[in-house]
């Protein structure tokens, strides 16, 4: 009876009362509660329970009442988007799943390789990392999975355990702690860290990792057998070939061309067809039709047609501690790329990105994907793009691209046996090609010597260096001390009126005061740390003995450390000693507190403290009546000096901090 009556409820007249729906919105929560199959049927057999569900919580969320499902809503944007979703978009997705798909399964293969494991796992990655991706991101155009620079992070990792017997369990610990890495970030909202990584910084290693990644397959390309190449670095495999040239294996060399020339007529025709792909098919097919793994061609092998397995990690704290460092630059890395994709893409889709639940969505992906054999994985600049581009108007896209893969996984495994390695190596090199932006590097190389340095650094490191986490951490380390040292510059000029224009003052270098002046205004501009401490202190001791009274106008300054604080107070001091006085204006209420709390202003006086006012020149124009009462002669003199300006004189003085400070912001 009970629930007849709630749906005769729902079938009244629409217009109702406000409140009268709400009371049977908390009547519909409450049978949801005991009985949510019942409102399952109820929702399909009456549009009007829709309307009025959603009314219902539109009015929960007015009215401050859902706010655990907001927080559901905000860290599961499926809700949202299942919520909205409409009709004419299953085509739009299913299209570009499609087409994401054809692109997944040749690159992801093709990264496998560079991350030194079976192609099989850069498959089930772009399965698992790709769902699990598109379910968390705050992106709806973003595809995550493997992707060329992380899978040569994983390589670099990974390069002293691939020999071992557990080698995969490493592996899979790995991803697991990337992924716990960006779970912490997003939870204690350290997404800040990121930003450490400078543009010039990815720039760099993109194009380090490019050369790498290249060199890494000319071997597979050529089809040149290294002994022991897992123990050789790259610049050795580099010159083993080189002094191995006769050994060349010209029917896969042909297959390996075969494959970019493929590409490159694809791109040609239609940047949309899958060139990778098309070139792959048509070298397997070659190799099924003439057998040519009887002439020296070495092919993929056998990948099982099954879908990613469940499988537990194994957790060692010991193993654990040693992947740290190369988990935390993947991690980093990742998450870069990921945000910065996610932008790029929203600058043209409008959509607003939360880019802690971006860090989030990655973490929890990664955290879920090594139980299913998958190695590390983020945004693909490639595929997102692709995805957007074919008109994916949802994150339902990203899901059903994952689940086209499994499909070709399941029924067209038996057939990457023909896959010839040579192949892949050809997807790879055309990959490695397109990773260099050219035109980046030129426009840092143009703009800023100081990126271009970054950047010239992180590559060079990036090749020489045997550990590609250490180019991320070097990079980092230039970008900050680049920063640091920048920051260690004070910016200080002395003003002074323009003759014949009001409200308009000249800047003069500090250096250029010669003669003793009564008074002096001095504008400090930036944030005062300790790195610019030393240069603060150089150039105010200029001003010793130059002025009888030195107004220091901070207008621009919103932070001082403790550092500056003691400098500024031994300016102050030496000022004393001169005879003179300082008087401070411009003041924000936070630095006014600092210069409270650090005895400053006791040093210089309230009464010379001046609090930022609306007005322009408010407070230095009461710096300088302040001046007036100081100096002991005729005022005639700071009139002349300042008469251009947008100075005003005041006959009445109140010297009061407490009383300036009434008309602050």
């Amino acid at each position: 009876m009970m629930f007849s009556r709630l749906t005769e409820n729902l079938a009244e007249d629409t217009e109702k009362e406000s409140d009268e729906k709400f009371e049977a919105g908390l009547a519909l929560e409450s049978v949801t509660k005991l009985c949510p199959a019942y409102i399952r049927i109820v929702s399909f057999q009456s549009d009007y329970f829709f309307v009025y569900f959603d009314y219902f919580f539109e009015e929960r969320k007015v009215r401050g009442m859902n706010t655990a499902v907001l927080k559901l809503e905000k860290h599961l944007p499926l809700i949202d988007t299942l919520r909205t979703y409409k009709k004419e978009y299953i085509k739009k997705d299913i299209t570009a799943a499609l087409t994401v798909a054809v692109i997944a399964v040749p690159q992801s293969m093709a990264y496998a390789l560079i991350a030194g494991v079976n192609p099989v796992y850069g498959l089930y990655t772009a399965i698992v990392s790709t769902i699990f991706c598109s379910l968390f991101s705050s992106s709806n155009h973003l595809i995550g999975g493997p992707t060329n620079a992380i899978a040569l992070l994983v390589a670099s990792s990974m390069k002293n355990y691939m020999g071992l017997e557990n080698a995969y369990e490493i592996l899979f610990l790995l991803t697991f702690l990337v992924g716990a890495l960006q779970l912490l970030f997003g939870v204690l909202r350290l997404g800040k860290l990121i930003n450490f990584v400078s543009h010039s910084v990815i720039v760099g290693f993109t194009a380090g990792a490019a050369v790498l990644i290249g060199l890494g397959q000319l071997n597979s390309f050529l089809g040149i057998s290294i002994p022991n190449s897992s123990e050789m670095s790259t610049l050795n495999k580099l010159v083993y070939i080189l002094t191995h040239l006769e050994t060349v294996n010209y029917y896969a060399l042909g297959l390996g061309l075969l494959s970019i020339l493929v590409i490159m007529i694809c791109k040609k025709i239609n940047r949309n067809l899958p060139g990778a792909l098309l070139g792959v098919c048509l070298s397997s097919a070659l190799v099924a039709m003439f057998s040519l793994e009887q002439f020296g061609v070495k092919l993929t092998g056998t990948i099982p047609s099954q879908l990613p397995p469940f499988r537990m990690i194994h957790f060692d704290w010991g193993m654990a501690g040693e992947l740290l460092s190369g988990a935390f630059a993947i991690a980093i890395i990742a998450l870069v790329e990921a945000i910065s994709i996610s932008k790029a893409i929203a600058s043209q889709s409008r959509q607003k990105i939360d880019a802690n639940q971006e860090i989030i969505g990655q973490g929890i992906t990664n955290v879920v994907a090594p139980f299913f054999q998958c190695f590390p994985g983020t945004g693909s600049f490639s595929r997102s793009a692709i995805n957007f581009q074919s008109g994916a108007a949802t994150r339902i896209a990203g899901i059903l691209s994952g689940v086209f893969v499994a499909i070709v996984l399941l029924f067209l495994g038996s057939y990457a046996k023909y896959i010839p390695m040579a192949s892949l190596a050809g997807v790879i090199l055309n990959i490695a090609y397109n990773m260099v932006n050219r035109a980046e590097i030129k426009r840092i190389f143009k703009l800023n010597k100081a990126d271009a340095l970054v950047m010239g650094t992180t590559a060079i490191a990036a090749v020489l260096l045997p550990h590609l986490d250490t180019a991320v951490y070097l990079g980092i380390a230039v970008s900050i001390m680049i920063y640091l040292r920048e920051g260690s510059k004070v910016h200080i000029k002395i003003l002074t009126p323009a003759q014949g224009k009001e409200n308009a003052f000249l800047e003069k270098e500090i250096q250029s005061v010669e003669e003793k002046a009564d008074t002096l205004i001095v504008h400090i501009q930036g944030n005062l740390y300790f790195g610019c401490a030393d240069e603060l202190e150089k150039k105010l001791d200029l001003l010793v003995g130059k002025a009888s009274i030195v107004i220091i106008r901070m207008k621009r300054v919103n932070s001082i450390d403790v550092t500056s604080l003691d400098t500024l107070k031994l300016f102050v001091q030496k000022i004393k000693e001169t005879g003179g006085k300082v008087i401070i204006s411009g003041v924000s209420s936070n630095v006014d507190k600092l210069l409270t709390e650090s005895k400053l202003a006791q040093e210089i006086g309230d009464e010379n403290i001046f609090i930022s006012q609306e007005d322009l020149f408010a407070s230095s124009n009461q710096a300088l009546n302040r001046a007036k009462y100081f100096l002991d002669y005729d005022i005639s003199k700071v009139k002349e000096m300042f008469s251009n300006s947008a100075f005003v004189f005041n006959d009445q003085f109140d010297s009061s901090r407490q009383a300036v400070s009434q008309n602050t912001n």
